[in-house]
């Protein structure tokens, strides 16, 4: 198992903008890191620095603890998926398969073994004889995932490898290349900018926007207590409600209708006037489920979505557009006015102008899936 460390990573195309900017961080051995970020933010060009394929402006990446800003690709010791296939179209699928192993001159029934092994757990067997060019999208995308699985190197970089698969598959898989990662113990480094595979797949997450590092940490860390706005808005599906709130009385006051007692709230937070109130989905509830010490309010139910396991509402108030997450089927339709229930042990509060999380909920996300009607 190998480590990857990046220290103070920076990579500039034009006008010296660098569009990876000062990344510093330890990819620890045998760890399943994901980068995720909005398109754009930088995490593939850092993936493809990491690879050898991009040069590097500044700053210095270790691979197994030894400096390999010049190594090129083929002396890097890991495997890439990239997201647009990279597949030879005049080989076959099992000849792309086991293309890298023959160039490390694998014995011909160890390729073989590699490639039967991968192709059946990528449901890929009865096409091993076909060309690219006969494929599907998804079934490309399956073969540049067998390729780089086969060749067990000790490091994998996979740049968006699930994008072209249907939902289904895209389950499936990433449960199977999490199992796979730690049977083989390999250093996985995974590109996304799926926040469900981010959340579900990862020992750890690096959250990116416009080249520079938001948050570091476990997944449910980083959902639980977000270290600024855009990762509140960019972690979680519907995203955190954010909205000012203003500190007065021994109360933030929010929309001049909530009042959280502020002695729930450190020192720093109660000398501001005015910050910015963050809160989950989940902990805006029913009264049915209302939680100790939640505050009521009566909204007007603008957009309803039923997902079978869970209800999804969204009402207008404070001038925010705010969405709630009932677990369950609710027979709740448009225009229905309804309560519903803030509980104030989950609310995030961050600064106004840095926009940095101030305090994070003394709630953890426990509440118990319920079914029920209005």
């Amino acid at each position: 198992m190998y480590a990857v460390e990046l220290d103070r990573v920076t990579k500039s195309f034009e006008a010296n903008t660098p569009v990876v900017n000062h990344v510093s961080v330890k990819v620890e051995p045998g760890e399943f890191f994901v980068l995720v970020g909005p398109s754009g933010c930088g995490k593939s060009t850092l993936l493809r620095m990491i690879a050898g394929l991009e040069s590097i402006s500044n700053g210095s990446i270790y691979i197994d603890h030894q400096q390999a800003n010049f190594l090129p690709p083929s002396k890097r010791n890991l495997s890439m998926v990239f997201q647009n296939y990279a597949l030879y179209p005049h080989l076959s699928v099992e000849d792309n398969i086991t293309f890298g192993l023959d160039v490390q001159k694998i014995k011909k029934y160890e390729r073989k073994k590699r490639c039967s092994e991968t192709a059946d757990l990528l449901g890929l067997t009865d096409y091993l004889k076909r060309k690219p060019r006969h494929l599907s999208g998804g079934q490309r995308q399956r073969v540049a995932l067998a390729r780089a699985i086969a060749s067990q190197t000790p490091i994998c970089l996979m740049d968006e490898p699930l994008s072209n698969l249907d939902a289904k598959l895209r389950a499936y898989m990433r449960s199977e290349i999490r199992k796979l990662q730690r049977k083989l113990q390999m250093t996985m480094i995974y590109v996304t900018h799926d926040q469900i595979e981010a959340m579900t797949m990862g020992d750890r997450m690096m959250v990116i926007n416009e080249g520079e590092i938001q948050q570091i940490g476990n997944p449910i860390d980083v959902y639980n207590a977000p270290s600024n706005t855009f990762v509140a808005h960019f972690i979680g599906s519907p995203p955190m409600n954010i909205t000012p709130g203003l500190v007065q009385d021994q109360h933030i006051v929010i929309g001049n209708q909530l009042q959280i007692p502020i002695h729930m709230f450190k020192e720093d937070i109660q000398k501001q006037t005015s910050v910015l109130m963050g809160i989950r989905p989940e902990f805006i509830s029913h009264q049915n489920v209302q939680e100790i010490g939640a505050q009521s309010l009566m909204v007007t139910i603008d957009h309803v979505e039923i997902l079978g396991t869970e209800t999804l509402l969204s009402f207008e108030w404070n001038e925010t557009t705010w969405h709630a997450k009932w677990y369950g089927q609710w027979n709740v339709k448009v225009g229905d006015q309804v309560p519903v229930y803030f509980d104030h042990t989950a609310w995030c509060v961050f600064d106004q102008n840095t926009k940095s999380l101030l305090q994070g909920p003394s709630k953890k996300n426990d509440q118990q899936m319920k079914v029920g009607t209005v």
